[in-house]
């Protein structure tokens, strides 16, 4: 599943670069994925947000067994 998930952030990670932000994947385990937000993103109030709204939805919409994406 990380194969996945890391192939599914590539394709987010080039929206994000434009606002000076980026996501590092740190770990997937037992359908929790979990992210740094780096750059903009790191301390933007809209990090949650993006977080929950933009990488999570994607992410359970293109692989179901993702339960939830938390940032670390």
């Amino acid at each position: 599943m990380q194969d996945k998930v890391t192939e599914i952030l590539d394709k987010i990670r080039p929206q994000l670069q434009r606002d000076g932000g980026d996501v590092e994947l740190v770990e997937v385990n037992d359908g929790t994925v979990q992210v740094r937000l780096t750059g903009a993103c790191a301390g933007c109030p809209m990090s949650t947000m993006t977080l929950k709204m933009g990488i999570e939805k994607i992410l359970k919409e293109q692989i179901p067994e993702v339960k939830e994406v938390v940032a670390v």
